[in-house]
């Protein structure tokens, strides 16, 4: 587990609506100290229709993006087939075995976690992931309200971040969300 940020990203249906939600917090520590409060660690990939985070070390995780984005170009946009072309290849470079990062990428029909190790995880549920430090926390938060509360999907994503940020040192509540 990274000391690091957190991410969660959220797949589902509202109204409806099938929808897909990431958000992260702003803080980037180094050990124990607050570099920066308003960072911005999700973004979206292949003209808008994929949805992205990480968490762990920022230099290793924007070597990931540009990897990933590559592929997924070369996919045509394709998710599935690229997460496993994806760790085909983090698995046969050694470089990439040593990066410390972690990322969460999704759209409206599907949810990964891609592993420091090149694995792929598509969270049990298929609708919930989470990332970093903090990961558990929101999990936890996004899990409850998902299954008990009556809310829009991104005010889950929104109060899970702000209940992780009150728990995990790694974690603040400058929250930042894309939706699709």
């Amino acid at each position: 587990m990274f000391e690091a940020t957190t991410i969660l990203g959220y797949k589902g249906e509202y109204n409806g609506k099938k929808c897909a939600i990431i958000g992260g917090d702003g803080q980037v520590t180094f050990g124990n100290c607050v570099l920066k409060n308003n960072a911005t660690k999700i973004r979206t990939l292949y003209n808008g229709e994929i949805l992205s985070g990480f968490a762990g070390s920022t230099a290793d995780a924007f070597s990931l993006f540009d990897m990933f984005e590559r592929i997924l170009d070369g996919r045509k946009g394709d998710l599935v087939r690229s997460v496993l072309e994806f760790s085909k290849e983090w698995r046969k470079d050694k470089y990439l075995r040593k990066l410390e990062a972690m990322m969460i990428v999704l759209n409206t029909e599907h949810i990964y976690i891609l592993s420091g190790t090149g694995d792929v995880v598509e969270p049990e549920d298929g609708t919930i992931a989470a990332i970093g430090s903090g990961g558990n926390y929101a999990l936890s938060a996004a899990r409850a309200l998902h299954n008990y509360a009556s809310l829009p999907p991104r005010e889950i994503v929104e109060h899970s971040l702000a209940i992780a940020g009150e728990l995990c040192i790694y974690t603040n509540t400058n929250i930042k969300i894309l939706e699709l």
